[in-house]
């Protein structure tokens, strides 16, 4: 039983919840991450949403199976190698369906609302969009904004518009890459993956391109747009007797080079070693991906609040 329960655990694909983290976009860049009762709100949201995205992992393996089984290393997951019992697998799943939306309506019914979307999406991705060229992309991308704005709901925060756009075009640009490494890890193999088929190699390459100079070009324009920095904060207040020639409102620009080294190691491990196929995996295992990240992450916390 306990075999059963720790394969369950992998079917959920724990490592995938690193995509929720996207609840936290509005509590991080409203200035609020530091409120208790606003950041434990959104860390519960992200929570319940992750039970929900486990339970969807779970249920599309098993809609999957055939097409797993083809492929050289989905056929390893354990629902389709044969090691986690069906039964079993479709249980835990619609209990998480049902426990999720509970715990959801529970916090809050926005977050209620986005958790329903999400699902519904998924259901209509997973029987039909998935087949179809371009629109498949783009529901995976419309699957972070539902995010996004579900974890800034549940704690009535503002979202920068420009700062959606990055979103999208980021979300955009991972979903675009994945394909990219499918269709060349599955050359031959594209049974496995029916859509990937229609998807000319060039055309890939083109798209890649396109959305990786809208992710980095859509976030400098987000923080160019940024609200004026005030020299009151503790860490920095040392900035206001330095000349004006140190000043600057717009110090969230200073992040921008991170975040197109960002953009192109990840183009690199896309063209060089194709593990585009999974970016969670890139952002836990490869270390100057995991450095850059960690170093955006630190810089804007430190600019969001050491200066305000």
């Amino acid at each position: 039983m306990v075999e059963q329960l720790v394969l369950l655990l992998k079917a959920a694909r724990p490592r995938q919840s690193l995509k929720n983290l996207s609840l936290l976009t509005g509590l991080i860049f409203s200035g609020w991450l530091f409120i208790p009762e606003k950041f434990w709100t959104a860390v519960t949201a992200l929570v319940f949403f992750s039970l929900l995205t486990g339970s969807v992992y779970i249920f599309n393996d098993l809609l999957d199976l055939e097409s797993d089984r083809k492929h050289p290393f989905k056929k390893k997951r354990p629902l389709a190698s044969g090691k986690l019992s069906i039964p079993l697998a479709l249980f835990t799943s619609l209990s998480g369906f049902f426990i999720s939306l509970f715990l959801g309506w529970s916090l809050s019914f926005f977050l209620f609302l986005g958790m329903v979307g999400y699902l519904l999406l998924q259901f209509i991705y997973s029987f039909w969009l998935k087949k179809q060229p371009i629109i498949d992309v783009i529901t995976i991308a419309f699957g972070f904004i539902i995010r996004v704005y579900a974890g800034a709901a549940v704690i009535g925060a503002h979202l920068n518009v420009w700062l959606l756009l990055c979103i999208i075009s980021f979300a955009l640009f991972l979903a675009i890459g994945k394909r990219r490494s499918e269709l060349t890890l599955l050359q031959g193999q594209s049974a496995s993956r029916q859509v990937l088929g229609r998807y000319p190699e060039k055309l890939l390459d083109v798209y890649t391109a396109m959305f990786a100079n809208t992710t980095w070009l859509t976030y400098a324009l987000f923080t160019f747009m940024f609200p004026a920095f005030t020299f009151s904060g503790k860490a920095l207040t040392l900035l206001s007797i330095l000349p004006s020639t140190f000043h600057s409102e717009k110090w969230l620009m200073l992040t921008i080079p991170l975040v197109i080294y960002g953009v192109m190691r990840y183009l690199h491990l896309i063209y060089e070693t194709n593990q585009g196929e999974s970016p969670a995996e890139i952002l836990t295992s490869d270390k100057p991906m995991m450095i850059t990240v960690s170093l955006w992450a630190l810089l804007v916390v430190a600019i969001l609040y050491g200066l305000s």
